[in-house]
């Protein structure tokens, strides 16, 4: 009857433990060797990112629970080509001193040496390959492209919700990635250890370059 009982308490805490990873209810984006990008095609309307407009949110997790945080400073451009986002190109670079967590003293630590070392590799860049129509669970697209993030540039797969209007491009993804990929490795507390998987959540309302 113990044995039953400390079965049936393992099992719960693993059930607890993996609803409180919120990459599990997300994509995974797929990553590999970065990829070679074409130059923007000549022509069409440009779209200017910026945190006027747009939000890059994060969700990182450990055991015990999550947190949210943002990045505060970015600007990027999309460059819509032939009137079809899969011939169009997008750029974005992210400061990475502007990281912002929901706890403040979790905002500094993510600065240092032990996270992103913001001092030594200031900026992030994400840099589209392709953009292919059709995508997982209802998207409208799969995005591909190379991240440069903490010194180590990888492309990343991803899929994507994207709408173009005169005015307007409207970019909405959420996916989550590996940390250890980008040379990100502490691990945290033994007794709450820090999970690899983040997961990103990108909402762009890119308003049309004057």
């Amino acid at each position: 009857m113990k044995r039953l009982g400390a079965i049936v308490s393992l099992l719960s805490l693993l059930i607890v433990v993996a609803a409180c990873d919120p990459a599990s209810n997300v994509n995974r984006a797929v990553t590999g060797e970065a990829q070679k990008a074409a130059s923007p095609q000549a022509g069409g309307p440009t779209y200017a990112i910026n945190p006027q407009n747009s939000k890059v949110e994060w969700v990182g997790s450990k055991v015990t629970g999550s947190h949210n945080g943002s990045f505060e400073k970015f600007n990027g451009e999309i460059h819509y080509a032939n009137n079809d986002p899969a011939q169009s190109h997008v750029k974005i670079t992210i400061d990475m001193s502007s990281i912002k967590a929901d706890d403040p003293k979790l905002t500094e630590h993510l600065k240092t040496p032990d996270f992103f070392d913001v001092a030594k590799f200031p900026e992030a860049t994400f840099e589209s390959v392709t953009i292919k129509p059709g995508g997982e669970n209802g998207a409208t697209h799969t995005v591909t492209g190379n991240l440069t993030m903490h010194g180590v540039t990888k492309s990343v797969t991803f899929p994507a919700t994207i709408s173009v209007t005169p005015d307007a491009a409207t970019v909405d993804a959420s996916f989550a990635i590996n940390r250890k990929d980008f040379g990100i490795n502490y691990a945290g507390a033994a007794d709450n250890l820090i999970r690899d998987s983040v997961v990103m959540k990108l909402t762009i309302r890119a308003n049309k370059a004057s």
